[in-house]
């Protein structure tokens, strides 16, 4: 996988050829999924992805008058600081409002692009083409009014400020919920497995502080070092892997702090108890933040979060 700060004017020019061919048959399916129920959203959608395709063959065609017919297949997913959405088929699941989100974050996805890819070029006549869609994409009017407009529904008239909120919510807060996630679950074992082999609380304590450290410092490094944030706009590397490391250490502390409490079968008794609380949390998360069926995401954390305890408890007491 490339970082955006690796890739030349060709790889930019091919990767903005296949972001707009993505975007463009996303909004079709968009406009298939409305056309029954909200005919009226479908043609915006339908305008969208029109809007997209042209985009797309402007950029071909500068593409094709400097660099050749030969377009390599370079998409989001190979660069390193994009935004991992769901896929297609599963943002149509989930309504207009789902559909509307998702293309009010591409759109301001879209603009950081290009603004970024402008200043990576040497030639003034393709920096012109990327300024001139990165205005496109800034001045477009919002699909929230536009839906606004359509249906009526106050709630769908939602401005670029809401758009840009939302893009920073799925770029930082959701990775660091993901962070807390990591650390409430992965220090499970290793704490249990020390409180059942030593019947020790301090030393579990201690056991469970290494963990949830260790587990921090992991997750922060790995996420400062995911990309330089100019493309994705998720902010400077060393606060977002601090803001990581440190929800990953809060979720392991809590569920260790219980053994800091000298009896040890109130001290397990405890840790049982915010175990439960912790995964009940992380449920509520889930279904909040990251869209899960709240059915699903109980199963999910249930079924792995009672897997790791068990695993703790086995080789603690082997």
């Amino acid at each position: 996988m490339k970082s955006f700060s690796d890739l030349n004017e060709q790889d930019i020019l091919a990767l903005a050829i296949s972001s707009e061919e993505d975007d463009a048959r996303a909004y079709g399916m968009f406009a298939n999924e409305l056309l029954q129920s909200y005919p009226a959203s479908a043609k915006v959608f339908l305008e969208m992805a029109a809007e997209e395709f042209e985009h797309r063959d402007m950029l071909t065609k500068a593409y094709r008058a400097k660099f050749g017919d030969f377009i390599p297949l370079i998409r989001r997913a190979d660069v390193h600081g994009f935004v991992k959405h769901k896929p297609v088929y599963a943002i149509t699941k989930l309504g207009i409002d789902g559909m509307r989100k998702r293309a009010e974050v591409v759109e301001a996805e879209n603009h950081r692009f290009y603004m970024q890819a402008s200043e990576r070029t040497n030639d003034p006549a393709i920096r012109k083409l990327l300024l001139d869609l990165a205005a496109a994409e800034k001045g477009h009017e919002s699909l929230a009014d536009k839906l606004g407009l359509t249906h009526l529904t106050p709630d769908a008239k939602v401005n670029e400020a809401a758009a840009e909120k939302r893009l920073f919510l799925l770029e930082v807060v959701q990775p660091g919920l993901v962070g807390l996630m990591d650390g409430s679950v992965s220090t499970l074992a290793p704490i249990f497995a020390a409180a059942f082999a030593t019947g020790s609380t301090w030393q579990t304590f201690l056991v469970g502080v290494a963990a949830s450290v260790g587990a921090g410092i992991s997750m922060g490094l790995a996420e400062g070092l995911s990309d330089d944030g100019k493309l994705s706009g998720r902010g400077r590397p060393l606060i977002r892997g601090l803001a990581s490391g440190v929800m990953t250490a809060v979720g392991g502390i809590g569920h260790t702090l219980p053994f800091l409490i000298p009896q040890f079968h109130t001290a397990l008794a405890l840790a049982v108890i915010v175990v439960i609380i912790e995964l009940a949390a992380i449920t509520w998360i889930r279904n909040k933040y990251m869209d899960t069926p709240i059915i699903k995401a109980a199963l999910q954390i249930a079924v792995g979060g009672f897997l790791v305890f068990l695993t703790g408890i086995l080789i603690g007491s082997a």
